[in-house]
């Protein structure tokens, strides 16, 4: 379908799924709550919540694109820049560690890279539904990358990164405790993966900042940001946070740009500071 009638389709449905899904609706207000506390009136909070309903959709009804696109047609999806930025990562001879996040249409810009430049390596959580989880695991290998299950994958990736590879991080979402690191996103601390800083600081190997969002024409621009500067005081816990902490500053930068294209559904701030080890 033309982006126009998906775009008029979305809203449709959006509205629809916005107005009737009373769980994930308070979700994505509570998130925003979170994010940007008096900054935004409650209408305004309001507003980008039934857009992300809208967007998300959109998202749904852009899947059929992931199965047409090629090396050939990429651009008739998405649009570069800063591509400066990715060459001069490349130019190091080492592996690349590309941070991104659950914005814009992820799947879309994953793909796309692959046609545009070359295949890489992403390391994502399987879905829980076996079907699905293949079927979506096929879709994001067409232009030859690989998936990385995220439990057990540490050393797979390590030998990737050694062999000056590519691989992508997803590190917006909610992790357990013991899996991260309680450091600031947006007005709000938030438990976050700490294994991108670890790695990062371990193998020395650079980090490189990446997002995509639509455009009105329909389609997504793909961005490329300089490479992230690491901070080194000699304390590599200490390290590890405020590493973290900036990699959350980089996502919130883009977020704050286009609120209505993050996944506010997410319960990104679920866990909090002294839980109990789970049971």
């Amino acid at each position: 379908m033309p982006h126009k009638i998906i775009w008029k389709l979305a809203e449709i449905l959006g509205s629809l799924w916005h107005r009737i899904d009373g769980r994930h609706r308070g979700i994505a207000m509570r998130n925003l709550e979170f994010a940007f506390g008096d900054e935004l009136s409650e209408t305004e909070r309001q507003t980008i919540c039934r857009e992300t309903f809208i967007h998300l959709v959109c998202v749904l009804l852009e899947l059929p694109f992931l199965f047409t696109m090629t090396a050939d047609n990429v651009e008739r999806f998405m649009a570069f820049a800063g591509i400066e930025n990715l060459y001069a990562t490349v130019k190091k001879g080492k592996g690349v560690m590309v941070m991104t996040s659950h914005f814009g249409n992820w799947e879309l810009m994953a793909l796309g890279f692959s046609f545009r430049f070359w295949p890489f390596s992403v390391v994502v959580r399987p879905l829980d539904n076996p079907f699905l989880d293949r079927m979506i695991d096929r879709m994001r290998s067409r232009g030859g990358n690989r998936t990385l299950p995220k439990s057990g994958s540490a050393l797979r990736m390590i030998r990737l990164l050694r062999r000056g590879e590519g691989v992508g991080f997803l590190i917006d979402q909610n992790v357990d405790w013991y899996e991260g690191v309680f450091v600031p996103f947006f007005k709000e601390t938030a438990c976050t993966s700490k294994a991108l800083a670890t790695l990062a600081l371990r193998t020395g190997l650079p980090v490189l900042p990446a997002y995509n969002f639509r455009r009105p024409d329909g389609r997504y621009q793909m961005i490329f940001e300089p490479e992230a500067q690491l901070i080194r005081t000699g304390s590599l816990i200490a390290d590890i946070e405020e590493n973290t902490a900036l990699f959350n500053r980089i996502i919130e930068g883009y977020v704050r740009r286009h609120p209505e294209q993050y996944f506010w559904l997410h319960q990104r701030w679920k866990t909090r500071p002294y839980q109990p080890w789970p049971r």
